[in-house]
């Protein structure tokens, strides 16, 4: 029978790589020799973190059916679909139709570099990241922070292979205050905006997949030190 260690690395890799995975989706500029490289591994075929959870499932078939619509290879047509979703939806050239950053959500006049910001900073600071364009660009995009949700992971991953009990509890209640403070708070709002304006099965797959693992990771989080969280699902308890 696996130990609470083998069930939490399980659970901390599944996050890690898909946390990773949305992350790049959203923050990274559209590549086609990654895109390319995720019909190639098939990556979408089976979700490893959150099977079961409704936005997840919903997500990966639409992912799923972008895979299998270009199954043949990612055509210059196919491309340019993704590339012109992801510049609408988060660039413009005029309005962006589904801003990735916190602050534009959480202050009432949508402006950019607010407290959410340095908010979002610290706690990178306070695990010895920081903001690849820092100052140029605000902390809170939504693709740093599940990159960071990511490298939280990781570090709990690395608590398990050490037997560090003390070290992957900090790590997931530092995940849980962190989703909870911050893309907890406005994912939701970011979702609806991507629903409403996306024209690729791809965007729409990965705002959904995004929505259903934050709200899956607070669910597992918040329920770590109690036995009902226990008895509801297989997930790990730590007491």
């Amino acid at each position: 029978m696996p130990t609470i260690l083998e069930k939490w690395n399980e659970t901390l890799l599944g996050e890690m790589l898909v946390c990773s995975l949305i992350g790049r989706a959203l923050y990274a500029y559209p590549e086609k020799t990654w895109l390319q490289s995720l019909l190639d591994e098939d990556v979408f075929c089976e979700t490893p973190f959150g099977a079961g959870q409704a936005d997840i499932d919903s997500g990966m078939l639409l992912l799923q059916r972008w895979s299998t619509e270009n199954r043949h290879g990612l055509t210059v047509t196919g491309f340019d679909a993704v590339e012109a979703d992801y510049v609408r939806l988060f660039i413009g050239p005029k309005k962006v139709l589904a801003p990735p950053w916190e602050s534009y959500y959480l202050n009432k006049d949508h402006i950019l570099f607010q407290v959410e910001t340095l908010q979002v900073r610290n706690w990178y600071r306070r695990f010895g990241l920081e903001a690849e364009n820092l100052y140029h660009e605000p902390d809170d995009h939504l693709g740093i922070e599940f990159s960071f949700i990511a490298h939280l992971a990781k570090q709990g991953l690395q608590a398990c292979e050490v037997g560090d009990i003390k070290k992957l509890k900090r790590m997931l209640k530092a995940q849980s205050e962190f989703i909870h403070t911050h893309p907890q708070r406005w994912i939701g709002a970011w979702q609806g905006n991507v629903e409403a304006n996306a024209r690729t099965d791809f965007y729409l797959g990965i705002s959904r997949l995004a929505s259903g693992v934050i709200d899956t990771l607070q669910a597992i989080l918040v329920g770590i030190s109690t036995k009902e969280a226990n008895k509801k699902d297989s997930t790990p308890v730590l007491t």
